[in-house]
């Protein structure tokens, strides 16, 4: 039991910093400023969602999906990275908040952000894809299975809360501050998506020009 409780605890704490909600909070705040406290709840919801039943997908077939497909991780990460360093650009020009969404538009609106780029890859990016895949194979029971499942379920409904709660943020700072913290943090993802890029385009480069 106590094996089970210390995966579980690794597991937890590994993919919670991974995922990172408080990170993807800023983005969820610009892209919804101009919805209804009732459409930021849903789409948090939906984003929530989307995240785990992702994140459990690959957590079940992640390695073989790859090898069926030929992908590497490393192309993920690179993939990855190019997407975040374009959100990050948008967001340090504070483009994200000028959004204006028709009545009629909200609901595929909501769908739209909702899977890309909250629930992928904001909240289920290559590193939290990498690490449940390789969790995944270290839980050699039944229990630590069922544990791994249970930790993505807990950090999933805390993320639903967390992004939720931004509706608070959102009514406290106004759009100003908004377009403060969105800039700021613009900066932070573009420094995310270079290390993500370089990380998974070293180990390519290595692959094809090998060092001897």
């Amino acid at each position: 039991m106590s094996e089970t409780f210390a995966f579980g605890l690794l597991a937890f704490t590994s993919l919670f910093t991974l995922i990172n909600p408080l990170g993807t909070m800023p983005v969820f705040m610009a892209m919804t400023s101009e919805l209804s406290e009732k459409e930021r709840k849903r789409t948090a919801r939906k984003a929530s969602v989307v995240a785990f039943f992702t994140i459990i997908a690959f957590a079940l077939t992640g390695q073989l999906l790859f090898n069926f497909f030929g992908i590497s991780v490393n192309s993920f990460r690179v993939v990855g990275g190019v997407i975040f360093f374009i959100m990050g650009m948008d967001m340090l020009q504070a483009r994200l908040s000028q959004v204006k969404i028709r009545d009629n538009e909200v609901k595929s609106y909501v769908s739209d952000i909702s899977i890309t780029p909250l629930a992928i890859p904001m909240i289920c990016g290559p590193g939290a894809i990498t690490t449940v895949i390789l969790l995944m194979e270290d839980a050699s029971t039944i229990p630590k299975k069922l544990t791994l499942f249970m930790s993505v379920f807990l950090i999933m409904l805390l993320t639903y809360v967390i992004l939720y709660s931004s509706s608070k943020l959102i009514k406290l700072l106004g759009q100003t501050g908004i377009n403060v913290m969105m800039r700021i943090m613009g900066l932070i993802v573009m420094v995310i998506a270079v290390e993500f890029f370089f990380s998974g385009l070293k180990p390519i480069i290595l692959d094809m020009f090998p060092v001897k």
